[in-house]
């Protein structure tokens, strides 16, 4: 394997600690705690930073190295779990609200500068297996972060598991210091680029939403993930309110259902180079997902506490809708960087940024509200939502458009 390949990985692995914490572990921790699915949908506002980093890229882009930035952000993220081995959250939630919310701003610092790294060191016929370990990192530090601490909580205690993840990223810190990220230099023309857009920050946004294929995308990453979040959020509170205990649904949802979302990702990431045309493939795997996700409404409609054979069903429809997903995820990376590495050298990590902060918008708005929803119209209404949602992104992948085909 390429040594890139090694290093992209690990940071995107370290970076998906902070996702895994908030949505793994978090939501089970606080429903066992007596919240309500609304307050629970609402820790999600914690994600915030996430959809404001377009705003600091430019910064990451111009100033210092990528690989300083990535110094300064896992190290602060170390701080921060230190900071947490400290409180209590089952007494006082607030302290655990802001480092998290302080955890949240150094992954999406962080996140910037490893985006830059790959946009640069990836070439075209290596952008399928660069976001497909892009992917698979990123959920394996989720899953290790979430379902994998949440089923070892009780035995390591609050205080215990936020020192290991500090160690964990120590250790990243050490690796990438002594890693060659090999970034190439920036161009004479490149810095008199820098200079003007400092004095007019407008015209790095008009040049984002002039590099082909742009407006397209950025609708596409926006939508494409609206129906399934809620219905990957509320589904394992729905089975936790019908006899699942939190570790049962820790290795379940946590752990099995990730491994079928990296296998997911990982087969997206093998087939996106014998791909010419990527926007094809993705139409039929939307419509696959909203088959699972009728399937799992229906789940919800005749569901029996007392029979195995519906616990059997909801798990098969978890791990199916989670591989379902990892293959999604994995080809709108790819559109995603595909379109970036249209843009000028200059702004590319921005670029890339504006995208994925659209995409982490579109999950994360629809998701914060997804509780109240189901607090105020029931879950099996609730999912008739989801799957509307779920049906228009079907819809927007449908106009055939030559440009957008090569994606």
């Amino acid at each position: 394997m390429k040594l890139k390949y090694v290093l992209l990985g690990m940071l995107y692995f370290v970076q998906g600690i902070p996702y895994g914490l908030q949505s793994g572990l978090l939501p089970v921790y606080l429903r066992t705690l007596g919240h309500s699915f609304t307050r629970i949908s609402l820790a999600k506002v914690l994600y915030v930073p996430w959809m404001l980093k377009v705003v600091w890229a430019p910064l990451v882009d111009h100033y210092f190295g990528k690989k300083t930035w990535l110094l300064l952000t896992m190290s602060g993220l170390a701080l921060a779990c230190l900071g947490c081995s400290f409180t209590t959250p089952e007494v006082n939630f607030g302290p655990v609200a802001g480092i998290f919310l302080l955890m949240n701003f150094f992954a999406s610092v962080q996140d910037i500068a490893v985006d830059g790294v790959a946009v640069q060191l990836l070439g075209h016929e290596e952008v399928g297996y660069g976001n497909m370990i892009q992917v698979v990192a990123y959920k394996l530090g989720s899953v290790m972060a979430g379902g994998g601490l949440l089923t070892f909580l009780h035995h390591l205690g609050w205080g215990a598991l936020f020192v290991y993840l500090a160690t964990v990223y120590a250790l990243a810190i050490v690796f990438t210091w002594l890693a060659d990220l090999k970034v190439r230099r920036r161009h004479a023309s490149t810095d008199s680029y820098l200079q003007a857009s400092r004095s007019n920050p407008w015209r790095i946004f008009r040049d984002i939403l002039y590099v082909p294929d742009t407006p397209w995308t950025a609708g596409f990453v926006f939508i494409y993930k609206l129906g399934e979040q809620g219905a990957i959020s509320m589904f394992p509170l729905f089975l936790l309110d019908h006899a699942f205990s939190p570790a049962k649904l820790g290795f379940w949802n946590g752990i099995v259902s990730m491994i079928f979302s990296i296998a997911g990702s990982s087969l997206g990431g093998h087939l996106i180079p014998r791909q010419r045309y990527l926007l094809p493939r993705m139409r039929i795997l939307l419509t696959l997902r909203f088959g699972c996700l009728v399937f799992q409404t229906l789940l919800m409609v005749l569901y029996k506490d007392t029979s195995s054979l519906f616990e059997v069903a909801s798990v098969l429809s978890i791990c199916l809708q989670h591989f379902i997903a990892g293959l999604i995820t994995t080809l709108a990376f790819s559109m995603m960087m595909h379109c970036s590495q249209k843009a000028r050298e200059s702004i590319q990590a921005t670029h890339y940024s504006f995208l994925s902060t659209l995409e982490v918008l579109g999950k994360l708005v629809f998701s914060t509200l997804a509780g109240s929803l189901v607090d105020g119209l029931g879950f099996v209404s609730a999912f008739g939502v989801f799957l509307s949602l779920s049906f228009v992104s079907v819809m927007y992948a449908l106009p055939v458009r030559p440009e957008a085909e090569g994606l």
